[in-house]
Order: structure tokens, then C-alpha cells, then sequence
């Protein structure tokens, strides 16, 4: 399995080899062991979320409260999606920047995103299925959001699907009525910089 580091401190790009014949493919898409090494620490797998979303759907910017968090390890088994991992850590040399992964059935690629981090997808076709390791389960509560069109974010989401028609957006009414990044800020619902660090240095001591 290939790792990549992505321009955001504390998200990676997995790609795994796919063993392929006449009878289909095999490929090991998620290696405990490694992605211990890679991140410091073990994931503690406390649930695991799928999604199902039509041609031109937006997810997120979702992000939970930190501690104690929650990191992703995102896959998209069937269809496409373009993955958005934003940094929404205030005081991180890199607040308000993201970047992509595109995530699909041909190269089987997986983000990991780590506690303290936004997350956000475009659907790139009807029926693409995502999956979500996550490290803590369902918390209401401690869980926010971005509105992913936020001009300030000013993510730039494809126009086109991946049958070459023009997308048209939809979100949930959650997502849509979420703040911009500097109302989040403003209204303290942003994790700190220096609070994420100090969390992550705990999971490594364990």
C-alpha cells in the first residue's frame, strides 16, 4: 500500500495494490498496522458509518469537538467521489486551507483525517457509496459544521460528474444552514491548534 502525506498536517492518501484476473480483484484497502505507524498511534474503532449519495450531493464540512474527536479513515467502494479535508484548526500554519483526494471504484484510494480536522465529499455519480472508520461514535452534541460553499473556504467543487454532466448541488438543510468559517470561529465552535496537538500527543503516549 502506498502512503501520501497530504498539505494538511494530520491527513494522508492511502492507495492499496489491487491483485486482479478473469474473476475480479482483491485489494487490502485498510492495514491496522501500518496506518499505526504513519500516525503515531492505534485507531480505536469505535463505529463505522456508510453513505449512499446521488450525482452532484455535498457532505460537510463536518468536524466534532476535540477531545476527543473524531478521525476518519474514508473509502468509497462503489462510484466517485471528489474528498475534502479542511483545516479548521485555529492557530494551525495552514487554517481555512484544504485539499483533495478523488476517491473511487478504479483506484481504491482512502483519505485518513485526524481528530481536529473538517471533512466534506462531492458525490461524482448516482449511488456512490462511502465508507467511515471512525475513532469515536455518533455524538450530537459535539458535532458542527461548515457550509461547504462558504466563499471564504472557497473550495472549488467540480462542475461535471463523472459521466460528464453538469452537477447540480444539493445539500442537507443542516449543512445549509451551518455558518462560514469565520462565524465558527467567532462563535468558538473551531477546535485550537495547540488543544488538537496536546490530544494527539496523549493517543501517541498510550
Amino acid at each position: 500500500m502506498k502512503v501520501r502525506p497530504l498539505s494538511i498536517d494530520g491527513a494522508w492518501e492511502f492507495t492499496p495494490v489491487q491483485h486482479g484476473d478473469a474473476r475480479g480483484l482483491f485489494a487490502e484497502v485498510f492495514k491496522g498496522d501500518l496506518l499505526s505507524e504513519v500516525i503515531g498511534h492505534r485507531l480505536d474503532l469505535a463505529q463505522v458509518n456508510l453513505s449512499v449519495s446521488a450525482a452532484g450531493v455535498l457532505r460537510g464540512v463536518h468536524f466534532a469537538d476535540v477531545p476527543p474527536g473524531q478521525a476518519k479513515y474514508v473509502t468509497c467502494p462503489s462510484g466517485a467521489i471528489l474528498d475534502v479535508i479542511v483545516d479548521i484548526r485555529v492557530g494551525s500554519p495552514t487554517f481555512g486551507q484544504y485539499d483533495t483526494v478523488l476517491l473511487d471504484d478504479v483506484d481504491r484510494r482512502a483519505v485518513y483525517l485526524s481528530e481536529g480536522l473538517g471533512h466534506a465529499f462531492c458525490s461524482l455519480a448516482d449511488g456512490s457509496t462511502v465508507t467511515y472508520l471512525c475513532s469515536t461514535g455518533y455524538n450530537p452534541s459535539g458535532e458542527h459544521g461548515i457550509n461547504p460553499l462558504d466563499p471564504e473556504l472557497g473550495i472549488e467543487w467540480p462542475t461535471q460528474g463523472r459521466d460528464g454532466r453538469p452537477l447540480t448541488y444539493e445539500l442537507s438543510p443542516k449543512d445549509t444552514a451551518a455558518p462560514g468559517l469565520s462565524e465558527a470561529r467567532e462563535s468558538g465552535l473551531l477546535p485550537q491548534h495547540g488543544d488538537v496537538a496536546a490530544f494527539l500527543r496523549g493517543l501517541a503516549e498510550e
